[in-house]
């Protein structure tokens, strides 16, 4: 028997589609870049910022924002990505985030991703909701874009990839961090460690429990 005060379930959330990348080639623009950041809010690592032009005639099936994907599809996503699509990106170190703050960190990363890109776009749809001032070609920003555009999905998966496989790598020079495993975020582990070992050269010392745990 189904109860008459029981609720439908939720529609799923609509993938990403070619909206906006259609209404800027019917406003003039021959190519249409989507950018997208990873790790704004980690205590340590890079911020990461990629910038994808897709080929409207091979978008990878699939592509949505890289939270809501496991980690076995976003590699697999990225892997399409990187064979179809036109790449750029850029870590920002934590030297750049400790002295522009990591909003402009991630600025000057997304605009090193733009002009990383083997062709210049006429137009760049960015995550968020601001312009990077120094960006080398026209800019919209698109809140929430990562669920609404798939080129700035496919962006935000090869940043969230990239930054991961650093994270990884981070973990081998500094095993005691644990940082394969939180990707530098402040969970419990990582404050444990913090408190144990102090920062090291791959944290941020302008974050706060950062700067709480230096002795």
């Amino acid at each position: 028997m189904v109860k008459r005060d029981s609720k439908p379930a939720a529609a799923p959330a609509p993938l990403p589609d070619l909206f906006y990348e259609q209404e800027a080639v019917r406003a003039g623009a021959r190519l249409v870049a989507g950018i997208d950041e990873a790790g704004r809010g980690p205590l340590a690592g890079p911020v990461v910022a990629a910038a994808v032009i897709l080929d409207p005639r091979r978008v990878p099936a699939g592509l949505n924002d890289s939270k809501k994907l496991t980690e076995e599809r976003r590699e697999a996503l990225f892997a399409e990505i990187m064979e179809t699509a036109q790449v750029g990106f850029c870590a920002a170190p934590v030297e750049v985030i400790d002295r522009l703050n990591i909003l402009g960190a991630t600025m000057w990363a997304m605009c090193k991703a733009l002009d990383a890109l083997p062709l210049r776009p006429d137009l760049a749809l960015i995550d968020g909701n601001r312009i990077p001032a120094e960006l080398s070609c026209p800019g919209q920003f698109v809140i929430g874009g990562d669920g609404k555009s798939v080129s700035i999905a496919a962006a935000s998966i090869v940043a969230k990839v990239v930054r991961d496989r650093m994270c990884r790598i981070m973990d081998c020079g500094h095993p005691h961090y644990s940082f394969g495993r939180h990707k530098g975020y402040g969970t419990a582990l990582h404050l444990e460690a913090l408190t144990a070992h102090g920062p090291s050269d791959l944290h941020r010392m302008s974050f706060a429990p950062v700067l709480a745990a230096r002795r």
